[in-house]
């Protein structure tokens, strides 16, 4: 989305919050309107960029096919022609912001009438990018870099003192990398603002990925293709994956030997 909308949602951060929903409607709409599929997408709410502005925008991934509901079959390939998705999106953003605005719920620092216009000026051309998942290995790698990436890489950190800190990032149109230096206190407000709330999610499931949908169809589309679905894996215990990442079993002392657990049992009020 244009720039000039960053700040809007950084003022307005539930509308933020929203855009996940409207960027699955928006492919969702787009592939039942022009194939009469069913798709699944995920979504990932991005907030921040090189330097930490605010900076709103949406990672989505979507199947590459989909469910054909008057036929009960699988297409394995649609197109999802970019201007027309460009189109839908920029008109939900829009429309969204609108809805707050006649509601009088938007915080802003203009007038009203100045914001009308600020949004009717942002009916144009906005970048929307399609790129395809070649593999599992592709997909895990995007899927995992977006859920829980870091506002900044501890790498990218090259000074910190009680004072000032010192980062660098990558210029978007020059492609050069620059140092960009703040006070302590600018830095951490420049990071709180991307921590999400409480019990907010950062993937969101929509269409045949939503929970519902997955007890539902997916033993059809699995049939419909050929396959079986395979039963869930079981879930690795604790001490196997710390083993795993550290290389040390948490489950033995200092000289190798087995560490005997003991319970603690929560002292009981006498009478």
């Amino acid at each position: 989305m244009p720039d000039v909308l960053w700040r809007v949602f950084q003022q307005n951060r539930a509308l933020a919050d929203a855009l996940p929903v409207h960027a699955a409607n928006a492919i969702k709409a787009l592939a039942m309107a022009k194939h009469a599929l069913s798709s699944g997408v995920i979504a990932f709410l991005h907030t921040f960029n090189g330097q930490l502005e605010f900076n709103s925008h949406v990672h989505t991934m979507v199947t590459a096919g989909g469910w054909r509901a008057s036929s009960g079959s699988w297409v394995p390939s649609v197109y999802y022609h970019p201007d027309i998705l460009m189109r839908l999106w920029r008109s939900a953003v829009l429309e969204l912001l609108r809805s707050a605005l006649r509601s009088g719920t938007l915080t802003m620092e203009m007038t009203v009438n100045e914001m009308e216009a600020m949004l009717t000026e942002q009916e144009r051309w906005w970048s929307v990018k399609i790129k395809s998942i070649d593999s599992i290995e592709h997909f895990f790698q995007y899927s995992g870099r977006y859920a829980r990436r870091p506002v900044i890489a501890q790498r990218r950190i090259t000074y910190i003192d009680k004072q000032t800190v010192k980062f660098w990032a990558k210029d978007k149109r020059s492609g050069k990398i620059v140092q960009i230096r703040c006070s302590l206190e600018s830095f951490i407000d420049l990071w709180v603002q991307h921590i999400p709330k409480r019990y907010r999610h950062a993937v969101r499931y929509f269409g045949l990925f939503a929970p519902r949908a997955v007890s539902q169809m997916f033993e059809l589309i699995f049939a419909a293709i050929g396959h079986k679905r395979r039963p869930r894996p079981t879930p690795p215990r604790w001490a196997d994956s710390r083993k795993q990442m550290s290389g040390k079993d948490p489950r033995l002392d200092q000289t190798g030997q087995q560490m005997n657990w003991v319970r603690r049992l929560a002292p009981q009020a006498s009478v």
